[in-house]
């Protein structure tokens, strides 16, 4: 046989770090549905009244497109957040669909991740793998080594459909909400499928993600892969959320320039009428260097972002802000941020976290 053709088992004898085991080695457990208190959920609408876990409105998804609608069931900066003094945490999920893709790790488009949530900050505990057989959802267990009071979030997968996720503890256990966000209005980002996640190797590492734990806040993910085109439908409910920033990181999705210069300022409008000084951030595509099957179009599609950027800027608008997107790989590793030359690797959402943090702190301070 050739090391082409060696099954998954044969790797598995060698390195016994790719076994996923799914086998439950504790009895004294209870299972919680994550719908209800003391659990908290973040990004999602109306998860106690909806059958499946859905990121927008049924009848603003099929109003935008039907492209829109699918990924609008897929988890992507969902998070479920509470506090125990058990063990153990356990996971139940069932699933509908989940993402396979040959730049997506299973682990990202179908697992959760596991964060300790602390005073100081967040902190990586372990990722719940799925098996690489599973159909419709699976069991875990992480062990956390001692029995004390702790703050978690789990976050969702990142192209999965979730119908129901139960989170496991020991039965004698206390069971609390979760750590509070610093504000209640949310962060919210619109944009493609760098915003999804797609590339990112667990759900805790896309930029909306990594920005949520920085900032301690509530990040909501807008991002539709390959389905961001500023559609009316959409621009009209992010305009009616409560938020406290907005970040437009549409560029990608546009079918060519001219439906960006379309709908790009538009987005703006719509948002500026009903927030007059909400902090609006406008960011561009942060891959010039790589995806050379898009020039010379990169830049006339910064140039139109910058259009609306100096449109706002013109109205007296002191509360927009623009981002460079270019700027975020440049240097000695502008080369291997990415996955596939467009999609970020964790390398490249860091980099990008770093810089769209940094843009928010300034419009918070300047709000």
């Amino acid at each position: 046989m050739s090391e082409q053709n060696i099954p998954l088992e044969a790797y598995v004898e060698v390195d016994k770090n790719m076994i996923v085991n799914t086998k439950i080695d504790v009895t004294d457990f209870r299972f919680y549905d994550v719908r209800y208190a003391p659990f908290e959920l973040y990004n999602f609408y109306d998860p106690q009244n909806q059958p499946i876990f859905r990121r927008l409105p049924e009848d603003v998804a099929a109003a935008t497109s039907a492209g829109v609608a699918i990924l609008s069931r897929k988890t992507s900066g969902g998070r479920v957040r509470f506090s125990t003094d058990s063990e153990y945490i356990m996971i139940k999920t069932k699933q509908y669909s989940f993402g396979r893709a040959v730049h997506l790790p299973f682990v990202a488009g179908a697992g959760f991740d596991l964060y300790e949530d602390t005073d100081a900050d967040s902190r990586f505990v372990r990722a719940f793998l799925p098996p690489a057989d599973m159909t419709d959802g699976y069991d875990q267990i992480i062990h956390l080594g001692s029995r004390k009071m702790r703050h978690f979030t789990i976050h969702f997968p990142i192209h999965s459909g979730v119908k129901d996720l139960y989170v496991g503890i020991q039965e004698d256990a206390v069971l609390g909400e979760g750590k509070k966000y610093l504000n209640k209005k949310p962060i919210v980002i619109y944009g493609s499928s760098i915003v999804h996640g797609t590339g990112a190797t667990r759900p805790g590492l896309n930029y909306p993600n990594l920005l949520c734990r920085r900032l301690n806040r509530n990040v909501v993910n807008l991002g539709f892969s390959g389905k961001a085109k500023g559609e009316e439908a959409i621009v009209n409910y992010m305009a009616g959320l409560d938020m406290e920033v907005f970040v437009c990181d549409y560029d990608h999705n546009a079918p060519n320039p001219e439906h960006l210069e379309l709908t790009h300022r538009p987005i703006y409008e719509a948002i500026r009428a009903k927030h007059p000084d909400l902090p609006y951030i406008m960011v561009s595509r942060p891959n010039p260097a790589t995806n050379i099957n898009a020039l010379p179009q990169i830049y006339q599609r910064r140039d139109i972002i910058l259009d609306t950027f100096r449109y706002a800027r013109s109205l007296g608008d002191r509360h927009v802000y623009y981002i460079d997107g270019e700027s975020f790989f440049q240097g000695r590793y502008e080369n291997d941020c990415t996955v596939d030359g467009v999609h970020p690797n964790d390398m490249g959402y860091n980099l990008m976290a770093d810089g769209i943090e940094a843009a928010i702190r300034q419009a918070l301070r300047e709000a």
